[in-house]
């Protein structure tokens, strides 16, 4: 069994605040302060240059990019890390097109982050594609046979609606397809299994669940079948299948290597590295029953003692990921007030209060005290304060 009273302890929580808002931003681990800082005063200063060699920051993407793949049901070698997650949905869906030379139709759902849907907008008007955009519940009829990539969220960043991967996986590859999957909100919070699933490409950030911190790199994954066929249109340096030679025509590393672009990020993935320590010992299984036990005694609660909030999450913790939305006419100003009174969650345009659940460090202490300062302030209408309508730059 795992023992989550230990992760929580590898965390810093700030005193008097309950934090649920790890499906936007991880809080710090306690060891990636002096890992960070170990990196910069013994490798980055005293090696400087060589540290690239000496300190392993050259193939530090791979390596840590293994760590990952356990928990995403994914093999050794088959993940590496770098840029951001938009740049990984791009060399993903462009891979997947030159993968299905003909076909020109990349399908979506209108619960996908809206920053996907722009870069696949972007790449169809580039090489003469298609984006077409679904309701969620709509995916699996529009699967026909125009369609070159399936390219889905696996859990909803509003409502935590969590997609049957392995069902529609199975479907774009039934119409000839390949199905692109973004694991923003599933990687370190459900049991994704992508070998499983018989995914043929994923991607996913690392500042949220897995708690890499503010702007921590992206992963890509290919799977084996693709791994030595896909040429991603963005094509880098590190991505060279010898990029000391120079050359000045590209030639694909093997494998999963290919997806490297730029200059690796080596002291945001000092950090990772240092969060990723916390996995370990971690059973996902373990980790999936315990994001079900706090989401449904938070759904429990919430719907007992909050009047004026109205579920926007699945009901069935089949169909949902670690994270509850529940609707409310002035739902930002409600945050704020939340937020005022030391319950950290967000809000998602137009009404929706977000909250996530980390089975790492949340607990049922974290639940309670949420509940019972939601159903505060409702009772008591603070959140009606002026200063609660203030939008701020970030939501």
């Amino acid at each position: 069994m795992t023992d989550f009273t230990a992760t929580r302890r590898a965390f810093h929580l700030p005193e008097g605040i309950t934090y649920l808002d790890g499906n936007s931003l991880g809080p710090m681990p306690r060891q990636a302060a002096d890992r960070v800082a170990a990196m910069m005063r013994d490798e980055w200063a005293e090696m400087l240059i060589t540290g690239w060699n000496r300190a392993g920051w050259y193939v530090q993407p791979r390596r840590v990019g293994d760590r990952i793949a356990r928990l995403i049901g994914a093999g050794e070698g088959q993940v590496v890390m770098g840029d951001t997650l938009s740049v990984k949905v791009f060399q993903a869906v462009s891979a997947a097109l030159r993968l299905r030379p003909g076909r020109r139709v990349i399908l979506s759902d209108s619960g996908n982050f809206p920053s996907d849907l722009y870069v696949a907008q972007g790449l169809a008007e580039a090489v003469g594609a298609e984006l077409r955009v679904v309701a969620p519940e709509e995916v699996a009829a529009n699967i026909d046979s125009d369609l070159a990539v399936l390219m889905l969220t696996e859990v909803d960043y509003r409502t935590g609606r969590r997609h049957d991967m392995a069902a529609l996986t199975a479907a774009a590859h039934d119409a000839g397809a390949l199905a692109v999957w973004d694991l923003a909100h599933s990687a370190g919070a459900v049991d994704v299994d992508l070998l499983g699933a018989d995914a043929d490409f994923a991607v996913g950030c690392t500042y949220k669940y897995l708690n890499g911190g503010p702007g921590a790199p992206a992963f890509i994954w290919a799977h084996p079948r693709h791994a030595d066929a896909a040429q991603p249109c963005l094509q880098g340096w590190m991505g060279h299948a010898a990029p000391f030679a120079f050359d000045q025509s590209y030639a694909p590393a093997p494998g999963i290597e290919r997806m490297r672009v730029g200059t690796p990020p080596v002291i945001a993935l000092a950090a990772l590295d240092a969060a990723l320590d916390v996995w370990d010992g971690v059973a996902l299984p373990d980790l999936r029953a315990r994001s079900v036990e706090l989401s449904e005694a938070f759904i429990r609660g919430v719907e007992a003692a909050c009047p004026g909030v109205t579920l926007h999450s699945p009901r069935d913790p089949a169909r949902r990921g670690s994270q509850v939305g529940f609707r409310h006419p002035h739902a930002y100003a409600v945050m704020q007030a939340l937020i005022a009174a030391g319950v950290i969650g967000d809000f998602r345009a137009p009404d929706v209060l977000r909250f996530g659940f980390a089975p790492l460090y949340n607990d049922l202490d974290d639940v309670a005290r949420a509940v019972d300062t939601l159903a505060a302030i409702l009772r008591d209408g603070r959140w009606d304060r002026p200063e609660y309508h203030q939008r701020a730059d970030v939501t």
